[in-house]
């Protein structure tokens, strides 16, 4: 009996003991988890928690400002300022009609516009309005619409108006360079965005202004100074202008180069436009740089070049002297002069360049065939155009949009010789103007084709400084010797043909000298227009050595006589005397 009360004792007590130990076990298990919850997984389940009301955004970089020389001193001519966006959250509002009138009554434009907007689905954040002045974000923030607000922006203004629009290119509504400096140099400009994780207030507006709602800051773009002087763009700019009206011309453009670095000093084109109102402009052509973007058949300006080519291979020199028939006919075509040069004669190769002989040209490219032109001048001239002079090839410039330009293929096509033959003095193949300035640079510099570049130098946020040094592409365009001798040649012809181009007095103390060319506009369809050109002018100033070298170009004229002479070489005289004048050029000692 007594073991059988001991057995009925026992069991309700090993229940009790048993229930215990599951009650302890199970509040192990939560305290273990609440530790979990609590202190191992803490930043995770916060971050839920407070999901409904964390919003992520990209913190826009600050763009980087531009910068010019004037004189000594560095100008900006690209800066920064802020304006305001105006924004909405769609979950907030609830009566959107309502929202959209209230905010139309300050911003203007279409409550239906708005209303669309706002009615964007599966979105937390939607543009409504862009560029608004502090003013008129003071009266939206006023008005106190849960789910409104706006937010700083900043955007493009321009110190300097419309100088050099083309070249320096604008910033979209998107926050992308476009055209000019601003494309090409975007990323060095853009910055770094930073990512900001904003609580909202009763309002669903984020509280941007709170530094401990920044995950990553920010970091500002690169500070670029430009190789161009501000007064020497804004004389190029008002001398082009000018020499396009007395041409009665509606489009040009100018370059000015250091033909010892390939720094670009000043770049224009006309017609322009005013960077601060892209969006207003209806012809997107204006946004290019046609003095970088645009190839031309240069005509006359390349005989310079095919002269330095005869001679750097040793087959002529500035004496040389050569029986000009007056014409030649190469693959059934007739190459012929200007009327004024007259006839049959015994010419030489400093009256190439200064009678501007077609034939000349021709004659040139016949020696580098053996006295005809053929295969073997064919792939001479073509090495010199595409390798020595690096025609039909970008540049590498600091622009947007950079054409290559057109050489044929000396081996591939029909009427090549005639093809060859044209080439030589600048049709039949395109090239821009800032193409030919680097090879005419490089032909009168001793042989050193620089890269063309508009960038001195590139400051980061931290202060860093990356000054661009030149950088030579090709050391042996030409000899020494045959630079000399182009550089007298082209100095002979300047002084016969000066008051042709629009100086009337020569400045002896000063190494002076240039080419004009007037080439035939191509129809659509083949062929030429017997009434239609444009002018171009390649030229040079220095004293001991060139230090500058300028290009012009001037499309379709209606002055009358020679493009080359009559509407281009005036506005490269200009520049010419500007440099003089105002930009130290070193007299010869």
């Amino acid at each position: 009996m007594i073991s059988e009360k001991n057995n009925s004792f026992m069991g309700p007590l090993s229940r009790i003991r048993f229930w215990y130990a599951i009650l302890l076990i199970v509040i192990a298990v939560f305290l273990v988890r609440l530790f979990y919850l609590q202190v191992i997984r803490h930043d995770y389940y916060e971050s839920s928690a407070l999901s409904s009301q964390l919003k992520e955004y990209e913190i826009p970089a600050k763009r980087g400002v531009i910068e010019v020389h004037s004189g000594d001193t560095i100008v900006p001519i690209v800066l920064n300022e802020t304006k305001y966006t105006l924004f909405a959250d769609p979950k907030y509002i609830k009566n959107i009609d309502q929202v959209a009138e209230e905010l139309q009554k300050v911003i203007g434009g279409d409550t239906s516009e708005l209303k669309n907007k706002i009615s964007t689905p599966d979105t937390r954040y939607v543009v409504l309005a862009k560029r608004l002045d502090k003013e008129t974000s003071e009266k939206i923030n006023n008005l106190d619409i849960k789910g409104v607000g706006t937010r700083e922006t900043d955007y493009r203004t321009y110190p300097q108006g419309q100088l050099a629009a083309q070249l320096l290119g604008f910033v979209n509504d998107e926050a992308e360079g476009k055209y000019g400096v601003e494309q090409a140099l975007n990323n060095e400009l853009k910055g770094k965005p930073g990512l900001l994780k904003a609580i909202t207030d009763a309002q669903g507006v984020p509280l941007a202004s709170q530094k401990d709602n920044v995950l990553v800051e920010s970091s500002e773009g690169n500070r670029v100074v430009l190789t161009i002087d501000i007064g020497l763009q804004q004389q190029l700019e008002d001398l082009l202008k000018k020499g396009l009206d007395n041409a009665q011309s509606s489009s040009g453009g100018a370059l000015i180069m250091d033909a010892r670095t390939g720094e670009i000093k000043a770049m224009a084109n006309f017609p322009t436009y005013d960077p601060s109102k892209y969006n207003q402009v209806e012809d997107a052509s204006l946004f290019t740089n046609p003095v970088v973007s645009a190839p031309l058949e240069v005509g006359s300006i390349m005989k310079p070049l095919t002269t330095a080519a005869a001679i750097n291979q040793g087959l002529v020199d500035r004496n040389s002297s050569y029986f000009d028939p007056g014409y030649f006919v190469i693959d059934d075509a007739k190459i012929t002069n200007i009327e004024e040069v007259g006839g049959a004669a015994t010419k030489t190769v400093q009256d190439i360049i200064q009678q501007s002989l077609n034939t000349g040209a021709t004659w040139l490219l016949m020696q580098m065939g053996g006295g005809q032109v053929n295969e073997k001048a064919r792939n001479i001239w073509y090495d010199y155009m595409t390798n020595h002079y690096r025609l039909g090839k970008q540049t590498g410039i600091e622009q947007g949009y950079e054409a290559e330009g057109s050489i044929p293929d000396p081996n591939d096509g029909f009427g090549l010789n005639i093809q060859y033959a044209n080439s030589s003095f600048g049709q039949g193949m395109t090239a821009t103007p800032l193409q030919m300035a680097a090879a005419f640079a490089s032909v009168l510099n001793g042989g050193k084709y620089y890269k063309p570049t508009i960038v001195d130098k590139l400051v980061s946020s931290d202060g860093a400084v990356d000054d661009k040094l030149p950088v030579v592409l090709n050391e042996n365009v030409i000899s020494e010797q045959t630079s000399k001798e182009l550089r007298d040649i082209l100095e002979y012809a300047f002084s016969k043909n000066h008051t042709f181009y629009g100086m009337p007095n020569l400045r002896p103390q000063y190494l002076m000298g240039g080419k004009t060319g007037t080439a035939q506009i191509p129809k659509p369809g083949g062929g030429y227009y017997d009434d239609k050109y444009n002018g171009t002018f390649l030229g040079f100033v220095g004293g001991n050595q060139v230090e500058y070298v300028v290009a012009v170009r001037v499309d379709e004229p209606k002055i009358g006589g020679y493009a080359g002479s009559r509407a281009a070489a005036p506005i490269a005289m200009g520049l010419l005397n500007t440099l003089i004048d105002n930009y130290g050029v070193t007299p010869r000692n």
